[in-house]
């Protein structure tokens, strides 16, 4: 009967400190999906810039907010931690609202700003208005 051809095992070399060495990769190249493309700082920042808010992000927001707002309240106003309770309840509420309606601004500006650069085809240079005369 013929012998099967068992596989062979990679080493794992120990040092002297008691760590344990394994090779590498082997076997076939990472293709291109497994290797990711490296992206750059300024593309990470673009696609962060691109994604609209999120309720989420404003609450979350708004208590680091008024964390801070309820811990100046007690020092400096000497409230007592209970009587903040129903201030922290509206103060959150209306960060997180103004929060929202804040990033929605700046959002739907950036993507104006970023379609009117995007395609400047579609603004004609010869119907541009004369320059104003100084007085």
């Amino acid at each position: 009967m013929a012998q099967t051809r068992r596989r062979r095992r990679s080493k794992h070399r120990g040092t002297a400190a008691g760590t344990i060495e394994t090779r590498g990769r082997t076997g076939r190249k990472p293709t291109s999906a497994e290797k990711g493309s490296p992206v750059s700082k300024e593309e990470r920042r673009q696609a962060r810039l691109d994604k609209p808010p999120s309720w989420r992000s404003s609450f979350q927001r708004a208590l680091l907010a008024t964390v801070v707002f309820d811990a100046l309240a007690v020092v400096a106003l000497k409230l007592s931690p209970a009587g903040v309770i129903p201030l922290t309840i509206f103060v959150v509420a209306i960060y997180t609202v103004f929060g929202y309606a804040f990033d929605s601004a700046l959002h739907k500006r950036r993507q104006r700003k970023k379609a009117q650069t995007a395609s400047p085809a579609s603004r004609s240079t010869d119907r541009r208005e004369p320059p104003r005369r100084r007085r």
